[in-house]
C-alpha cells in the first residue's frame, strides 16, 4: 500500500500474491483529491454503448407512433410510447438527439452495396467510412472514446477499456468484400488499428484486479477458489486502522462489490464447467448464457472500475451485427436480425420494438450504480457521459437515417440533461458527436464528416454550418 504523508494517495493500492485491488475514494484521501481536482484532472468518465440493427423507430410508422424519440421536443416529453419509457425515472440525466444521419456507414461504390451490417459498428464512433477489404489493410477513423482515452486517460492504469457481449476475433472476410474485424470492434486507436474488445468477465476482472503477479499465480488462486482479497488480509487490515469510521464502513462496502463480482464469475465458470448442455456452447467458460446476466455483470466492472479510478473510458459493443439471438424477456421470441427485418408491417415493427426497449431497460441498472457512488459532493452519473445508440437507422432497409441515439448523465455539468433535441433533417450524427467531444474537453474543429456542431443544452434544432 502506498502513503503519501499523513493521507492516502488518490493512487494507493492493495497489493498480494497475484491480486492488485485499487481503492475507491475515501476521505483520507481529500487533500490529495482537492489537489487533484484544483490540478484539472478530474476529468469525465466516458462509457460508448453500441446496440446493432437501429431501431423500429427509425421507419415511418416507428416514428408516427414515436417508437424511439418522443412526439415533443425540449424538456415537456413524454416517453411512454417510445422504447426509451424504461429511462422516464432518469430524465434528469437524459438527453435525447433524434432525426441524425450516419451518412458515413452508406455504399459509396456499387461494390459496397449491401455490405451495411459489415461497416455500421466500425463508422458507429469513427463517423468514417471504411475501407473495403477483407485482408489486414483495414482503414476506418479514430473513435471518439480513444481521442479522449488518448488525451485524458494517460495518468490512470487503464487508459481505456473495450467490452462487449456477442463472440468477436471471427478472422478473415466476414461478407460483401470487408474483414470481420470491422464488425467486431467499435474502438479504433487510430484509422487502421482497430481495438479487441473482452467478452470474458473473468479476463475483464482479472485486468482490473489481478495483475502484480503471473499468470501461474492467478490460475493458482482461482484453482484454490479463493477471492483475490483472501490474499490481502494483512493489507487490508493494516489499511483500516488509518481511515475513521466513514471511510471504513465505505471501504467494505467496495470490498464487498469485489467480492460478489468475483463469486458471480466463479459460479458462472462452475456451471459452465459442469459439462451440462450451454445455450452458448462456443462462449468461454467465464462467460454467462444469460445475456442479462452478462451486460449487469459488465456494468458492474465499469463501475467498480470508475469507483477506483482504474480507467475513465469504457466502449461497450452489446451485440454483433447480423446476431440471431432471442431474448425471451423482451416477449418476442424471434431473433434479433431477423425481426430486425420487419418488413414496414405495423405488427412487426411494434414487435421489434419490444426489443429495442428490453435492451434499454437494461441501461437502469447502470445508471443506479452510478447514482450509488459517491465521490466528493457529487455521484458518479453526475461526472460521467453515456452515450447509446447505433449508426443503422431503419434495420429492414440497412439504411443509416434517423438513428437512435441518448445520451446519459450530466459530464461534470456539461450536460442539463431532461432534454430532447430533434435534428434538422440530414443533419450528420457527428455533428453531435462533435459538442460532445467538446464537452469532454477536447478542442476539435471537426469530426469524421461534421458541418457543424450541435447544440446539445439549449435544444437547439439545427447545427450551426462550420
Amino acid at each position: 500500500m502506498y502513503i503519501t504523508n499523513k493521507h492516502l494517495s488518490r493512487r494507493a493500492v492493495l497489493r498480494g500474491v497475484g491480486a492488485t485491488v485499487a481503492l475507491p475514494f475515501l476521505e483520507a484521501m481529500v487533500p490529495a483529491r482537492k489537489a487533484w481536482a484544483a490540478s484539472g484532472t478530474d476529468h469525465t468518465r466516458l462509457v460508448c454503448i453500441e446496440m446493432v440493427h437501429g431501431a423500429a423507430g427509425s421507419n415511418a410508422i416507428g416514428i408516427e407512433k414515436n417508437l424511439w424519440s418522443p412526439a415533443a421536443e425540449g424538456s415537456d416529453f413524454d416517453l411512454t410510447p417510445s422504447s426509451l419509457s424504461p429511462l422516464e425515472p432518469y430524465r434528469k440525466y437524459l438527453t435525447i438527439v433524434s432525426n441524425t444521419d450516419s451518412r458515413m456507414a452508406e455504399a459509396f461504390s456499387p461494390p459496397e452495396i449491401g455490405g451495411d451490417h459489415f461497416r455500421t459498428s466500425a463508422v458507429f464512433l469513427t463517423q468514417q467510412h471504411p475501407k473495403q477489404t477483407e485482408g489486414s489493410d483495414v482503414i476506418a477513423g479514430t473513435s471518439l472514446d480513444q481521442l479522449y482515452a488518448q488525451r485524458f486517460g494517460q495518468d490512470t492504469p487503464i487508459p481505456s477499456m473495450q467490452l462487449c457481449i456477442e463472440n468477436i476475433d471471427q478472422s478473415g472476410g466476414c461478407s460483401y468484400g470487408y474483414a470481420c474485424v470491422y464488425a467486431d470492434t467499435i474502438s479504433w486507436a487510430s484509422p487502421t488499428e482497430p481495438l479487441p474488445m473482452i467478452r470474458d468477465p473473468r479476463l475483464a476482472f482479472d485486468q482490473l484486479f489481478g495483475s502484480g503477479g503471473t499468470e501461474e499465480e492467478r490460475a493458482a488462486r482461482r484453482e484454490a477458489n479463493r477471492s483475490i482479497l483472501d490474499w490481502l488480509p494483512d493489507e487490508i487490515a493494516r489499511l483500516e486502522r488509518r481511515l475513521g469510521a466513514a471511510d471504513r464502513v465505505r471501504l467494505a462496502s467496495y470490498l464487498d462489490d469485489v467480492r460478489e463480482i468475483e463469486r458471480r464469475i466463479q459460479k458462472t465458470e462452475e456451471r459452465n464447467a459442469s459439462g451440462e448442455a450451454r445455450e452458448l456452447p462456443e462462449a468461454p467458460v467465464g462467460v454467462p448464457d444469460s445475456f442479462e446476466e452478462h451486460v449487469k455483470l459488465m456494468f458492474d466492472l465499469q463501475a467498480l472500475a470508475f469507483m477506483a479510478d482504474m480507467t475513465r473510458v469504457f466502449s461497450f459493443k452489446l451485440s454483433r451485427d447480423v446476431s440471431g439471438r432471442v431474448f425471451p424477456e423482451s416477449g418476442v421470441m424471434t431473433g434479433f436480425h431477423n425481426a430486425s427485418h420487419h418488413r414496414g408491417r405495423e405488427k412487426n415493427v411494434l414487435e421489434y420494438a419490444k426489443i429495442n426497449r428490453y435492451h434499454v431497460s437494461l441501461i437502469p441498472y447502470f445508471l443506479d450504480k452510478l447514482i450509488s457512488i459517491q465521490e466528493g459532493e457529487s455521484n458518479m452519473l453526475d461526472k460521467t457521459m453515456i452515450l447509446y445508440g447505433s449508426s443503422m437507422g431503419d434495420s429492414n432497409l440497412h439504411n443509416h437515417k434517423r438513428c437512435p441515439i441518448f445520451l446519459a448523465g450530466h459530464a461534470n455539468g456539461q450536460l442539463t440533461g431532461n432534454l430532447h433535441i430533434k435534428a434538422a433533417d440530414g443533419t450528420p450524427m457527428a455533428n453531435m458527436m462533435l459538442p460532445m467531444l467538446h464537452k469532454l474537453g477536447l478542442d476539435l474543429e471537426s469530426f469524421g464528416d461534421s458541418t457543424g456542431s450541435l447544440d446539445l443544452t439549449s435544444g437547439a434544432t439545427a447545427a450551426t454550418t462550420l
